[in-house]
């Protein structure tokens, strides 16, 4: 029996696209192996949003060709869209893009057949929504359904619409359906996830919209919490919020991307909202979702970005009270518009800037996490301790103990304490 292992960089989207590849593999009669163990064929689904993405995917690649020189490499994702040609390697049988990945056992079969690498990589101008399932995940406790492939954003530092194409969404009756069938295989919670999730529908003719498929996950009537992927504050508004707040099983997580506090930062970024717009974005959340954590990306060193604007990042998130927030340094993407621009930040600023936000935001996250100190949540329980407790995510998406339970099971948990980011939890008195 032939064995197979995957590494995967980026995003959830990136996250669902190699559990269906894995599933093909599995379909098809090979073994799931560990990446650091010898396999016969690696699967490597790449990133390019950052240089960082690169790198890691570069060295991800090399490390299973010098693992197992024996073995076929299979190289997918965004940077082999991107840049198919400088990941032919010797040893890499194919490389897929952002396609194609339902067929990627097949293609694989042929390549190794003919004795020549195979590039399988489309363009994506016309590109359908790639329907691919899921049917398992390990633990069986929350499941990502992509419902949105695309973006045409057209930020100025984002190669993303190069590599992952036009919007495409999912049809409504695929979401449910498929939400369906993860509540039938016993996940109790499903992650709306797409590259773009706020465009959902803008392709669809009659009008369809992020929030009816939110609705067409939520029927799924087993499935006891619906969690979104990454939202622009702009999808925000009062009709949207009003919308979610008359969906129960909605988690009060929302990760609103904020890139930077300044106004003149955004505008260069070719942002759609000014920091008010997002701010008010994040109390309007709030307003309808009491203790919601509210998470969000922030760049350092933008090309003219001045210790002014830096500084209006810095209040902007002390403003915004994050639950967590990503940080990283720009990184020029060839062909974007902001490769281009003046004033470039060196990159030992870029990084220091970097290190100052990653502790403020771990300083936002401690005060976000105090603050639901003595509150009951429903804890959804994955994995034992090793202590005798279980690990598991509040709705909040704050990693949390309980005394008790198993795998899968959501208990009531009073938060007492917090150590080392977890929250610590007991039974409440009215527990029977």
């Amino acid at each position: 029996m032939y064995t197979v292992a995957f590494r995967t960089l980026g995003c959830k989207v990136n996250q669902y696209d190699s559990q269906a590849m894995l599933e093909a593999f599995l379909a098809a009669g090979y073994k799931q192996a560990g990446f650091e163990e010898i396999a016969d064929v690696y699967v490597v689904n790449t990133c390019t949003v950052t240089g960082a993405g690169d790198q890691k995917s570069m060295r991800a690649v090399r490390g299973a060709l010098r693992r197992n020189p024996e073995a076929a490499v299979v190289v997918a994702g965004c940077l082999a869209q991107r840049a198919a040609g400088e990941l032919l390697l010797p040893g890499v049988r194919l490389v897929l893009g952002t396609q194609n990945r339902a067929e990627v056992v097949t293609l694989l079969e042929r390549a190794l057949a003919s004795g020549k690498a195979l590039v399988a990589v489309d363009e994506l101008t016309a590109a359908p929504f790639e329907r691919l399932a899921v049917t398992a995940r390990e633990g069986r406790t929350r499941a990502l359904l992509k419902i949105q492939e695309g973006c045409d954003s057209r930020c100025s530092y984002c190669a993303v619409p190069d590599v992952r194409g036009p919007v495409r969404s999912r049809r409504l009756e695929d979401v449910r359906a498929e939400a369906l069938r993860l509540a039938e295989a016993g996940y109790t919670e499903i992650v709306l996830a797409g590259i773009h999730l706020t465009s959902y529908g803008k392709d669809m003719a009659g009008g369809a919209s992020l929030i009816d498929a939110i609705r067409a996950a939520h029927a799924a009537e087993a499935v006891r919490r619906v969690r979104l992927g990454s939202l622009e504050p702009r999808v925000v508004t009062p009709a949207f919020v009003e919308a979610l707040g008359a969906l129960p099983k909605v988690c009060p997580h929302f990760h609103l991307a904020l890139q930077s506090g300044s106004d003149a930062v955004l505008s260069r970024m070719r942002r759609r909202y000014t920091l008010a717009e997002f701010l008010r974005a994040c109390a309007a959340l709030r307003a309808a979702f009491p203790l919601a954590a509210i998470t969000t990306d922030v760049m350092t060193g933008f090309p003219g970005e001045t210790e002014e604007e830096f500084a209006q990042t810095r209040r902007a998130i002390e403003a915004a009270g994050f639950a967590r927030v990503h940080v990283f340094p720009y990184s020029e993407r060839a062909g974007t518009p902001a490769a281009g621009l003046p004033f470039p930040v060196p990159r030992a600023v870029r990084e220091e800037r970097a290190r100052a936000l990653i502790a403020q935001g771990k300083a936002s996250q401690a005060a976000y996490l105090r603050g639901l100190l003595g509150s009951v949540q429903e804890v959804l329980l994955e994995a034992p301790d090793g202590a005798g407790h279980m690990l598991g995510y509040t709705p909040q998406y704050v990693r949390a103990s309980a005394p008790g339970g198993a795998p899968g099971e959501i208990h009531r948990v009073r938060l007492t304490a917090v150590q080392g980011g977890v929250m610590i939890g007991e039974w409440p008195k009215d527990k029977v």
